[in-house]
């Protein structure tokens, strides 16, 4: 699937909370990530809206975990005209600690051990989100 420099939203979906971001390939290949959240579950539309109003994207991605049917199918209510992707969310976690670790850099002793044996200070599911979308943009 070649998605050109056209902006994704993936989403990391969960029971309690969900990660979102912006995510596209540019001109020159790299994927880039434009905009990112951990939004309620409950708050999911006021997220969603935000991530209209940062860009317009051309499809949604969705992790495949337990919570996805309910998300795809409060995408198809909310914005019926942009396909949607489900994605196999298997080692996104582990994935997404690398991605939190390269855009904040651990300090001192703590670079010397592999970013996926630290955990974060904060919930990753934006970051988790960022992973799916770069499975589907790299393929």
């Amino acid at each position: 699937m070649s998605l050109g420099s056209k902006t994704v939203l993936a989403i990391d979906p969960g029971t309690a909370k969900c990660g979102l971001a912006l995510v596209r390939r540019n001109p020159g290949g790299n994927i880039e990530l434009l905009w990112h959240t951990i939004a309620k579950v409950e708050a999911f539309c006021d997220a969603l809206d935000e991530a209209a109003r940062q860009a317009e994207f051309s499809m949604v991605i969705v992790g495949s975990g337990t919570a996805s049917r309910n998300f795809v199918e409060l995408l198809r209510e909310s914005i019926p005209s942009v396909g949607i992707l489900v994605v196999d969310e298997r080692d996104t976690t582990m994935q997404a600690r690398e991605r939190y670790w390269e855009r904040n850099p651990r300090r001192g002793w703590r670079r010397l051990l592999p970013a996926t044996m630290w955990v974060p200070p904060v919930p990753i599911d934006d970051y988790a989100a960022y992973v799916l979308a770069e499975r589907v943009l790299t393929e």
